[in-house]
């Protein structure tokens, strides 16, 4: 008899997050996370084959079996890998001392002007080679699994020219696709991020179209976004970059309604985009716009936090029936590496309970780069990733009730331990 790959057994708690195959949770249904008691999972070559109780484990196929490795969970909770839906994770240079005038009072808008934020990192990103991005991308990739999170969207932006797009998005799938990396990536091409200093939007918007059919050279792309803002792109140059990258088989994912009501959710749901991120100016239409096409609304607290503006109306979203999702924004201006630390803040700051919170953080997230089929829950026919507790979390609302604490004590990629 042939070994099967891996048994993870006697969890305390293992929570599955979703068990009925969903693709997406939305409304009160968000509010509800499925676990089992004394719980077992199976997991062969890399997928997960059966998530039951002692009972039916020993009911079934499995339990005579041999396994390559057992996991012990005896006294722990076992539960989703994370998502985290919304990165920049290829960059160079710090940006502490922007921190200091965002303290001072400069907006960022503000610093925006003054040559910092994104231009600060284009700088410092034209300047690095594909080795140097692609090490610090593979040592952050790390911290990020270190604190739970198993999957991640990856996106350029801090080129703003053909030839630094083209790079980064090189490092993503260079790292994306070596075989020793743990992380799921889902890659997004940001051209889009800003206008370079002495284009206009016109040329700004031609010259990330025309990079648009370059992408596949690098290994290709799987989303589209625009930093749809006051200032930067408005709808209708958006609205081009996004539909020419419908065109060459990207989904749209996209900044919207951030620091201006820019009718950002009206124009996802039109374009029946995947998802759209930020979301904290958009109105109630919107919402129910999002809502009718099961638009993916990903918030991010960290940005309110750091930038200090007013949190979205995650409350409301959910109530309007638009898919929620959280995600770290993880990028120089947010440095948070921490999906437990964002869900705490989601809580605290945009009013979403513990339940709610887990279940934007890992199937609703999925869904948001297109891998609820894969991640985001630990249901028969999915990836075998997950995250086990240290023994001082008796439930799953640990991880985000503990702050600035880490309560992942080991983490298993397709049923592989990895931290």
């Amino acid at each position: 008899m042939c070994a099967y790959q891996t048994l993870v057994k006697n969890a305390a708690q293992l929570c599955q997050v979703a068990a009925n195959h969903e693709r997406v949770v939305v409304g009160k249904a968000m509010g509800h996370v499925s676990t089992i008691a004394n719980g077992y999972m199976v997991i062969d070559q890399g997928i997960i084959r059966f998530v039951g109780s002692q009972a039916e484990f020993e009911a079934s196929e499995y339990a005579g079996a041999e396994y390559e490795s057992v996991v012990d969970a005896t006294g722990r909770v076992v539960m989703p890998g994370l998502v985290d839906a919304h990165t920049h994770p290829v960059f160079e240079g710090d940006r502490c001392h922007e921190f200091s005038m965002k303290l001072e009072g400069a907006s960022y808008i503000d610093i925006h002007k003054a040559g910092g934020g994104i231009g600060f990192t284009v700088k410092h990103v034209r300047e690095a080679d594909d080795e140097t991005l692609a090490t610090h991308l593979e040592e952050r990739i790390q911290r990020l699994l270190a604190s739970g999170t198993t999957c991640m969207e990856a996106k350029t932006g801090y080129g703003l020219d053909e030839e630094t797009e083209l790079k980064m998005l090189r490092v993503i799938n260079s790292v994306k696709t070596k075989p020793s990396t743990d992380m799921t990536m889902v890659s997004t091409f940001l051209g889009a991020h800003s206008v370079p200093k002495g284009s206009t939007q016109d040329e700004a918007t031609e010259t990330v179209i025309g990079t648009i059919p370059k992408l596949a050279s690098v290994g290709g792309c799987d989303q589209i976004d625009v930093f749809l803002e006051k200032g930067v792109f408005d709808g209708p140059h958006t609205r081009r970059i996004l539909e020419a990258g419908v065109q060459h088989g990207m989904a749209i994912n996209f900044h919207g309604d951030e620091l201006n009501y820019m009718a950002g959710a009206e124009m996802a749901a039109d374009l029946k985009a995947r998802a759209m991120s930020h979301c904290e100016c958009v109105t109630p239409e919107g919402m129910a716009q999002m809502a009718k096409e099961e638009v993916v609304g990903v918030v991010l607290p960290t940005t309110s936090y750091i930038l200090r503006i007013h949190p979205a109306p995650a409350r409301q979203m959910i109530e309007a029936g638009v898919p929620l999702a959280l995600a770290s924004d993880f990028n120089p201006n947010a440095p948070c590496y921490s999906m437990p630390l964002t869900m705490h803040l989601g809580c605290i700051f945009l009013g979403i309970s513990m339940a709610e919170a887990l279940v934007a953080s890992t199937i609703n997230a999925a869904a948001s780069i297109g891998r609820a089929d894969t991640h985001g829950s630990l249901e028969t026919g999915k990836q075998g990733d997950f995250i086990v507790l240290d023994a001082s979390a008796p439930s799953w609302e640990h991880i985000i009730y503990r702050l600035g604490d880490n309560v992942v004590d080991s983490v298993y990629v397709k049923g592989r331990k990895v931290v």
